[in-house]
């Protein structure tokens, strides 16, 4: 059993230098705080979703902090393998006996929760950093650890395939892709009406007890749900309420049919802009790359959204638009020139 709210002193790590996120960069927001304190309402949030929100704002409001999304370059993995960190891969036994980082651990996604919670000491570690095939997976576990209140848990950029290109050939630079990019609309849609949050249903009335009920069952469900292919999204647009999560001039510039535009630092936690997300509709989220829509797919399923984050971002449908515009709109392609030569072991 997972334990909430650990201790919270690793969210002030003034060492380490937050990365961009899939944007670029975003400013912090109003805590969630303010947003439970709306004036006039038009719909009112159901209990369970109000202690929720209520619990994460007290805990920090993770989700609009300086340290979301919670990401850390494979260089810095590199320069710090000496010091305090501790490496955890959750691929699967086959990727990681064919190489991973030297000292790292290799755990089932779905076993994080028990692994933090009895096989070590998270906070005598300065770092966890939790690693994956492509930096997605790994985004969207450090999400829900740091909601638990884990403040000292990374997910690496990129994951393996920055690491090494041994990793990358079949991961991210088979995944790149222009596909999709003449499809592209410029049309700007509007956000769904006001509506409650999803009914949770875990039957408490205690905050602290929600919040571990759903972080336990979102573990147990695995990251498979979480994630979905734009090939899926462009065959049936209709099948999916999108979002854009990203700034305004890249959602100008060209999205995905039917998506709608949500700000990175102002929709999480923030009520009225969770009220418009729809719950009896498929939510998928998309940036660039996949590592902030990552760590926000996380938030929402923790309130029940059927929320699945794109994997690769705009790099699997148009990538060479982002190659073009990379200077004018700040796109992050993934290039060569982010995979490393880093030595890895074998099983």
């Amino acid at each position: 059993m997972i334990k909430i709210k650990p201790i919270l002193s690793f969210l002030t790590l003034a060492a380490f230098v937050v990365l961009i996120s899939c944007s670029g960069g975003q400013k912090k927001t109003d805590q969630a705080e303010s947003s439970l304190q709306e004036t006039s309402p038009k719909v009112e949030v159901n209990a369970e979703a109000k202690l929720l929100l209520k619990t994460l704002n007290e805990m920090g409001d993770y989700a609009n902090s300086r340290n979301f999304p919670s990401l850390i370059k494979p260089s810095a993995v590199y320069d710090e393998q000496d010091g305090n960190i501790h490496i955890i891969d959750v691929r699967n036994d086959e990727a990681f006996n064919d190489g991973h980082i030297n000292g790292a651990v290799r755990i089932d996604f779905s076993d994080l929760p028990t692994y933090l919670t009895n096989d070590i000491k998270p906070f005598e570690y300065d770092k966890i950093v939790v690693v994956c095939y492509s930096g997605q997976i790994s985004s969207y576990a450090t999400s829900l650890l740091r909601l638990a209140g884990y403040g000292n848990v990374y997910a690496m950029r990129w994951g393996m395939s920055g690491w090494n290109k041994h990793f990358a050939e079949g991961v991210w630079l088979a995944n790149i892709s222009s596909d999709f990019q003449d499809q592209l609309e410029t049309e700007e849609h509007d956000k769904a009406p006001l509506a409650d949050f999803p009914k949770l249903n875990t039957g408490s009335t205690n905050g602290d007890e929600i919040l571990q009920q759903r972080i336990e069952a979102l573990f147990v469900a695995g990251y498979r749900v979480a994630l979905v292919k734009a090939g899926a999204v462009f065959e049936n647009p209709e099948k999916y309420y999108t979002i854009n999560y990203d700034r305004k001039d890249k959602y100008d510039s060209g999205h995905i049919p039917g998506a709608v535009r949500y700000k990175p630092g102002g929709t999480l936690g923030i009520v009225s802009e969770m009220q418009t997300i729809p719950v009896d509709k498929e939510v998928v989220l998309y940036c660039n790359t996949g590592h902030n829509s990552g760590f926000a797919t996380a938030y929402l399923r923790l309130f029940g959204y059927d929320a699945k984050t794109l994997t690769f971002g705009n790099n699997a449908f148009m990538y060479d638009k982002m190659k073009e515009e990379e200077s004018s709109l700040s796109w992050l392609p993934f290039t060569e020139a982010e995979i490393h030569d880093y030595p890895y072991v074998q099983n």
